[in-house]
C-alpha cells in the first residue's frame, strides 16, 4: 500500500476509507466513476454534499489502491451473487411462471 497522505480521506479503525466530515466511502465515488463514466463535475452534480476536492481525492485513493480495491469490489459482487442464489425465486418469479402456463 502506498504511504500517501489523502486531505479529504479518513481511514476508520476497521480500514475503510472515507471522504472526511461525510458517511461517503471513497470506494463508492469510484464506483460511480466506474458504473457511469462520470466525470468529476457530474459526480458533484449527482452528489452535491460532495466537494470536487474530495471526489478528486476519492479517485486519487481508487486509482492509488486499484488492486485492493477492485479484489474488494468483486468480492461483495460474488457475495450477493451467493445470497441472491441461496434465497431462490422471489414470489412474483414463480407468480409470473405460472401465469405465463395458464395461457
Amino acid at each position: 500500500m502506498l504511504a500517501t497522505d489523502y486531505p479529504h480521506i479518513n481511514v476508520t479503525p476497521d480500514g475503510v476509507p472515507m471522504l472526511a466530515g461525510t458517511k461517503t466511502k471513497a470506494i463508492e465515488v469510484a464506483l460511480d466513476r466506474l458504473a457511469h463514466h462520470w466525470d468529476v463535475d457530474e459526480m458533484h452534480r449527482q452528489h452535491p454534499h460532495l466537494t470536487r476536492g474530495q471526489i478528486c481525492s476519492a479517485l486519487a485513493y481508487y486509482y492509488d489502491h486499484q488492486d485492493e480495491l477492485d479484489q474488494a469490489i468483486h468480492a461483495q459482487i460474488s457475495q450477493v451473487d451467493a445470497i441472491k442464489a441461496s434465497l431462490g425465486p422471489s414470489l412474483i418469479q414463480e407468480k409470473l411462471k405460472g401465469s405465463g402456463s395458464q395461457r
